[in-house]
């Protein structure tokens, strides 16, 4: 049995808001330390998270995760498992997450770009201090996904 609801017909009165496929990453480097960005819009604006957002149509899940993670930060990352799937509400729309493991393949000196106006490999102490959306730290250390 599936541990996400069914989906209701686009066309049925009980649909309720569209579903947004999204993707994050969550990139550890050398270190063990988390890559987060700090969001430029909503949701979550000047709120830490891992990087990811929208798939694109016709795009697969892996190639949306690596190319977020490069429009983000600049990084190129080879995409691996996935790690757990999170649904946000949102303002008229529906966000369904599903997170995958990166692998830094490159430099690791990350520049903030597209929707994001800071990026930072953040270890145990920095997660500690750093604002981020909400339940990000929860939901990661559920999965054990977070940095010792």
């Amino acid at each position: 049995m599936s541990p996400y609801p069914a989906r209701v017909p686009p066309d049925s009165p009980a649909a309720g808001p569209p579903v947004q496929a999204c993707v994050g990453a969550v990139v550890l480097d050398d270190a063990g330390r988390l890559l987060l960005v700090r969001r430029r819009n909503e949701p979550g604006r000047g709120l830490w998270s891992v990087p990811g957002g929208r798939v694109e149509p016709g795009e697969s899940l892996g190639a949306a995760v690596a190319r977020e993670v490069r429009e983000e930060t600049g990084l190129a990352v080879t995409v691996g498992a996935e790690v757990g799937r999170v649904t946000i509400p949102g303002d008229g729309v529906v966000y369904e997450v599903a997170d995958f493991a990166c692998t830094l393949t490159g430099p690791a000196d990350p520049v903030p770009g597209d929707d994001a106006d800071a990026v930072v490999f953040a270890d145990a102490a920095d997660l500690d201090r750093l604002a981020c959306t909400p339940r990000l730290l929860e939901t990661l250390r559920g999965w054990g996904a977070l940095p010792g």
